[in-house]
């Protein structure tokens, strides 16, 4: 009897796990993408700063050991900049264009 029921029960969680899920909405969408735009952007800053952490520790190496830092071995450090936030273009029906219409000359 045991076994019959942990039997069933192991279908049914198999079961609700295979079961599929609805779609993304076009908000999680945008969500994941600017998550994603902002994970790539921390992962640049990351390079950056161990960038620097790196030259740091071999330019007082070299002026520990009394040596001239090599020159033109490796590319300077590349800095990311500030975050810039992903703009997703959202299309909406039935809206017009939000730019101002000239008014009617009215002299004619």
């Amino acid at each position: 009897m045991k076994k019959s029921l942990i039997a069933l029960m192991g279908w049914i969680v198999v079961g609700m796990a295979s079961a599929a899920l609805p779609p993304l909405s076009d908000e999680a969408k945008a969500k994941a993408a600017e998550a994603k735009n902002k994970t790539g952007w921390s992962t640049k800053v990351a390079a950056y700063q161990l960038c620097q952490a790196q030259d740091r520790v071999a330019a007082n190496y070299l002026k520990s050991k009394g040596k001239p830092k090599p020159a033109g071995e490796f590319p300077a450090c590349a800095n990311p900049g500030p975050y810039v936030a992903l703009q997703v273009a959202t299309s909406t029906v039935g809206v017009a264009d939000a730019k101002p219409v000239p008014a009617a000359d009215e002299k004619k």
